[in-house]
């Protein structure tokens, strides 16, 4: 009875995560990079508060300083989820970032633990690694949602202390993890190597301010200000200086790749070929192949940061679903090849599918 009951949660979860997706892009329409930074807490909700260091303040003047080196930089646009010291639920957060269209989500935090011993980085991304320390963690991060009004509408019955709940927050941004550990070992290899901070590495669990948001994103606490040494650090001008500098750097070297990976065209040169190929032979009923890899009701963009690497992508519309396709060409033995090798990257599931003369045929008929 209790694992039926837990399923039943899990379920509600995942149906109603669902209902929320809404069709945005994956990667930003417009000709910048947006960047959302969200300094973590703020108003009524302080955040961690000890050795006289406040979570909240501490959070917000990295985000300041980040947010002021980043727009000196051209092609890049900065959108923040708050500039002063007032209050966001975390839904809206992630709703700010999905509006923009951003590209990435940052928000900004700082640990706290009752030892005062340890010290150090993290970058949190959703995941499903759910150790004690993970929980306990996200509980505490999740927990803000009881200063909100309203949270049981908000967030469907969402209990931070159930690993139930747990389970089903991690399925949603599934399409952006990859990206966001880019990034996240971008950001602490940063702090080592340029911030001179020890790193606790990259952790991943389940964390209600990024669960929602439709691009890559990640938590990142910059230390404990529990640790008197490290709070005094990340108090300090300098410090905040390194810590956002570390940030910038590590978003720009995200950015660069992104951009050298993305291409002119959806489906690269390779297409183009493909493509006189169809025109020269529609009039000889020449077919051509594709391997669909996905279907969504997901509008993404068809690159190969959003599909494990691969390239020459492509998509339609049929109803309320996007079918995402890898590949084309007119040679069958070629397409199935093409169709090993998305197997290869985990579409298991990929199957092969003919056109003629731009309509969906079915191919078992030739």
């Amino acid at each position: 009875m209790q694992t039926q009951r837990k399923n039943i949660i899990v379920l509600l979860l995942i149906t109603f995560i669902t209902t929320l997706t809404s069709l945005t892009s994956a990667y930003s329409q417009s000709d910048s990079f947006i960047v959302v930074l969200d300094a973590g807490h703020g108003g009524k909700d302080s955040g961690a508060a000890k050795n006289g260091y406040m979570e909240k303040e501490i959070a917000l003047d990295v985000v300041l300083e980040l947010g002021k080196m980043l727009e000196k930089v051209n092609g890049v646009k900065i959108i923040y989820t708050r500039k002063t010291d007032v209050f966001i639920e975390l839904w809206k957060r992630a709703d700010i970032a999905n509006k923009a269209d951003a590209d990435l989500f940052v928000s900004i935090h700082c640990n706290s633990v009752n030892n005062p011993s340890p010290y150090g980085t993290e970058t949190w991304v959703l995941g499903e690694n759910n150790s004690a320390r993970n929980f306990e963690f996200a509980k505490r991060e999740n927990e803000v949602i009881f200063l909100e009004e309203n949270y049981e509408e908000n967030y469907a019955g969402f209990d931070p202390s159930s690993p139930e709940s747990e389970i089903a927050l991690s399925i949603e941004q599934g399409f952006y993890v990859e990206q966001s550990v880019s990034l996240a070992r971008k950001i602490e290899d940063n702090f080592i190597t340029k911030a001179k901070r020890k790193s606790r590495g990259l952790k991943q669990h389940s964390l209600l301010v990024i669960r929602n948001t439709y691009m890559p994103s990640v938590l990142v606490e910059l230390g404990f200000i529990s640790n008197k040494q490290e709070g005094k650090f990340l108090n300090s001008e300098a410090g905040q200086n390194k810590m956002a500098n570390a940030l910038k750097d590590a978003i720009l070297a995200y950015k660069n790749e992104i951009d050298q990976n993305v291409g002119h065209q959806i489906t690269g040169a390779d297409n183009e070929r493909t493509k006189g190929q169809d025109e020269q032979y529609v009039n000889n009923e020449a077919i051509t192949y594709k391997v669909q890899i996905a279907a969504s009701s997901r509008d993404l963009e068809p690159k190969s940061y959003n599909f494990r690497g691969l390239v020459n992508l492509s998509k339609e519309k049929t109803g309320r679903l996007y079918k995402y396709y890898y590949g084309s060409t007119l040679d069958l033995e070629e397409a199935k090849l093409l169709q090993e090798e998305a197997k290869s990257k985990g579409y298991t599931s990929s199957f092969l599918v003919g056109f003629k003369d731009g309509k969906k045929i079915d191919i078992s008929k030739y």
